[in-house]
Order: structure tokens, then sequence, then C-alpha cells
């Protein structure tokens, strides 16, 4: 028995050679050129080059939350404390542009930016041992981040931002954006748990581990849906930036004005990201239809 286990494994291992050896060789990325990266696994940073350009002015409706974020960040490149943030709330409200925006604000004073996805949380701490090493500061990013009820990988990242991980490197710090406060799906079955005790309500052990992972991080900024005027401001703001852009003008009317708020309506919901989606199609139709009576 001992003789197959042996042969299984070295089968195993030339395998794994053999398919490492097709893989292509990356080349280390070079931060001094690379804003930002996402990480790959197998020690392996790829670097993004097509960045989203977004700048913290054009983030309206969302000032708190940008001032908060703005002030951790900035210290945490001063090289003072910071804490690490969890952005949660409404969908399409500016969580995930907001980081992008700091990175575009900040990437001359040495920020940079690495994503990661849920499934690579078991490499942290590998992420942060070789981020340790650079002369940048660096925001580790987990987007859209939520874990289900029988999804363990959620303590990895708990592990990673209350053990010794982050304590080891100052120049690494997680921004995390969730539509979940808690990160972890929650059920009515939880709460069943729960007991009284000389009249303090005391929470079951489930509902206690969900909330102890969001607990972790040092700032929380909470996002909700748009108000109707909230939403129609942010549709100018993109209305004039878009027609700028492309050298035309778009008058504010009636007309504009009914034609966001049913853009709106179809969709459900009134967001930033609604907002620049609308402009995007009435900039774009407006340009088409001017090209198109010019060629008449």
């Amino acid at each position: 028995m001992n003789d197959v286990l042996e042969n299984l494994a070295s089968s195993g291992q030339r395998l794994i050679q053999r398919i490492s050896a097709l893989l292509p060789a990356s080349e280390p990325v070079d931060w001094s050129a690379t804003s930002a990266a996402v990480w790959r696994g197998r020690d392996r940073f790829v670097a993004l080059d097509d960045l989203d350009e977004i700048a913290l002015d054009d983030l309206l409706e969302i000032d708190l939350q940008k001032e908060r974020i703005e002030t951790n960040t900035a210290q945490f490149i001063a090289g003072y404390p910071a804490n690490n943030a969890l952005l949660w709330g409404a969908r399409g409200t500016g969580k995930s542009s907001l980081i992008h925006a700091l990175l575009n604000r900040y990437r001359g004073q040495g920020l940079r930016l690495v994503e990661v996805d849920k499934r690579a949380l078991g490499d942290i701490a590998r992420i942060v041992s070789e981020l340790r090493r650079e002369p940048y500061r660096f925001i580790v990013v987990c987007d859209d981040l939520s874990f289900e009820r029988d999804d363990a990988s959620y303590k990895e990242l708990k592990s990673a931002l209350e053990g010794s991980v982050f304590r080891q490197s100052e120049n690494v710090l997680i921004y995390a954006t969730s539509n979940r406060r808690h990160l972890i799906s929650e059920f009515m079955s939880d709460n069943l748990g729960a007991r009284h005790h000389e009249g303090e309500l005391h929470e079951d052990e489930a509902v206690e581990e969900k909330i102890s992972l969001s607990d972790r991080f040092g700032l929380w900024l909470s996002f909700h849906p748009f108000r109707q005027d909230e939403y129609l401001e942010v549709v100018r703001h993109w209305l004039n930036r878009l027609a700028h852009d492309h050298g035309t003008r778009c008058a504010w009317d009636e007309d504009v004005r009914k034609a966001a708020l049913q853009w709106a309506l179809g969709r459900g919901t009134r967001n930033g990201r609604m907002a620049y989606y609308f402009a995007r199609h009435w900039i774009g139709k407006s340009l088409l239809e001017d090209g198109d009576a010019g060629t008449r």
C-alpha cells in the first residue's frame, strides 16, 4: 500500500511540473510603473492596465463617506495609524468607484492597489508578505465581498484582520466592499438560539460569529439608495461631463428630467451607476441624432 501511495504522489508531482512548464512565465510587477494589479495565485501579480479614470469630484451625494475614507487613506499614506475599511450598502452607490478614485488621487504619493478575489483569501498572508518588501503603500481590495452560510473561507479574512498579519506590515490595508453589513448571509433561524438572562439579550453563537467578521474592520462606511433630487443631481453632473468630453452641450430641461426618472424607474433603483448609464445613453443618442441630421 505504501508503494502505491508513493507512486501516486510521484506521478502527481510530475504532472504538476509538466503543467507548470506549459504555463507562461510571468514577469514580476514593476510597481514604479504599475498602479494596480490583481493577484492570480502562485505568487503572481498581474498588472492592470485599463484603469477606471474616475475622480473624487465625480462622486456626488456621498460627501461624508468620501471625507472619511479619504482621511483614512491620507493617514495611511503618511505612515500614520489607519484602519481597514468596510464599505457596505446599496449597489451602484459608488463603493468601488470611491476606492479607484482614491488611487487616481494618491498614486503620485505612492499609493498602489491590489485586487484579490474572495477565492484567493487563503493567500492573504502570502500577499502581505510579498507587498511589505515594497516601498509603496498598498490597498488590498476585496470587491463585492459576501459569504454564504456554509462558506468557511471568511475565516481566512477574519484571521488576517485579527491576527499578526497586518501588525507585521505597515504598508498594507484591506478595503472591502459588500452589499451586506455583516458579509455573511443571515437567516431567521440564526436568531432562534438567542436567549434572555436577567433581562439581557444574548445572541446565539452563530450570530456572534457572523457579526464578528465585520467588527474586525476599524472603519465602516454605509451607502444608501439616492433620493430623487440626489439622483437627478448626479445625472446632471454626468450629462455635463460627457457633453464636455465629446465637444457638445446638453441643456437641462423637463424632457431630460422625465427621461432620467423613467430610466431609473425601469431599472428599479436610483443610484450613481444608473445616473451614469442614463447620461451615456442620452449623450450618445443626441450625438447620433446630430450626426444623422448633418448627413441629410
